[in-house]
């Protein structure tokens, strides 16, 4: 018997900075590793913690990217392996003053959820691998994306909830057009 199969998500990341250099930078590396941008919250004013100041400055501008190629669940800690690539490769390179001048956020979304990988484990956090924990922070109910009591402020506000149900209704036209690729190459066979 094989296992169930699970439909791919679709691939988000964060990407959050003070210098809007590191955020393009990312944006290109990002595409280079993903693929292309289907659809992107523009860069908002992060002012939800001060948590990242000491690390990355004050005036922090974050921005949600989407990305068109889907992505099966279980890559979700390699994704976040190699955004951290990224984050480090970005510091090393002495362009900006902080020690962490972006910060690189991927999550994946399907018709359920939201969820987030991080490095930092906490009670409502589950274990992938390599030092990586995934979060579900949203759920869908009743029309909207829903936060929880652990949900970070800035995925609770109306606008980013708004902008992720627009990314579900780009994202159940994916499934739809992969459905509908797949059963042409059904019939080819």
């Amino acid at each position: 018997m094989h296992p169930p199969t699970t439909a791919d998500a679709l691939l988000i990341v964060a990407a959050f900075s003070r210098h809007p250099d590191a955020l393009a930078w990312a944006r290109e590396r990002l595409v280079a590793m993903f693929g292309p941008i289907a659809m992107e919250l523009p860069a908002f004013e992060f002012i939800h913690t001060s948590y990242y100041q000491r690390t990355m400055g004050v005036d922090l501008r974050k921005q949600l990217l989407v990305f068109q190629r889907l992505t099966p669940l279980d890559q979700l800690a390699s994704h976040k392996l190699n955004t951290i690539v990224l984050e480090d490769e970005l510091a090393k390179s002495g362009r900006f003053p902080e020690p962490r001048p972006i910060n690189l956020d991927p999550g994946l979304l399907n018709l359920g959820k939201f969820m987030l990988a991080t490095t930092k484990d906490k009670d409502h956090r589950l274990y992938l691998r390599d030092g990586i924990f995934a979060e579900v922070t949203l759920r869908y109910c009743d029309g909207q994306y829903l936060p929880w009591p652990w949900t970070y402020a800035d995925y609770a506000e109306p606008f980013v909830r708004e902008f992720l149900n627009q990314a579900r209704t780009y994202y159940k036209q994916r499934l739809q057009q992969e459905e509908s690729r797949r059963t042409q190459a059904d019939v080819i066979d």
